[in-house]
């Protein structure tokens, strides 16, 4: 229960920062040519979204089994995840509306998503290295 804990404590912590700074601190300005946000980011409920992921990647981890263990494990959990999440977050956003340089957001979105998954692929990699 305690690396599930730190796993999706590592989450939060990774992707919540990350997220700000990305979105509403360097790249602000493009986001709202994107359309990403309309009004104020509502910034408690993206931190609520985040503990939800967080939570939910951490008891999903350790049933994911590949024959694998430590980092590559990690990664290849990321690798699945990852994706996942790009084509709900990113792909599914642009289906749904019509967003400015739509090729410009993928290509930022797909950037973000693989530093956050990245970083978190190592969060994993380090709680369960020698863990199959």
């Amino acid at each position: 229960m305690t690396k599930i804990l730190l796993a999706a404590a590592g989450y939060i912590v990774i992707v919540f920062p990350l997220a700000l700074g990305w979105h509403i601190g360097l790249f602000k300005e493009k986001y709202e040519i994107f359309g990403y946000f309309s009004g104020e980011p509502n910034i408690p409920l993206g931190l609520t979204t985040i503990i939800i992921q967080g939570v939910a990647l951490a008891l999903m981890y350790p049933l994911f089994h590949t024959g694998s263990a430590g980092f590559v494990r990690a990664f290849q959990f990321a690798g699945l995840m990852g994706p996942f999440f790009w084509t709900s977050h990113v792909l599914a956003l642009v289906a749904k509306q019509n967003v400015p340089n739509a090729s410009s957001f993928i290509a930022m979105e797909t950037g973000y998503l693989a530093l956050q998954f990245g970083l978190f692929a190592l969060v994993l990699g380090l709680l369960y290295r020698g863990v199959e």
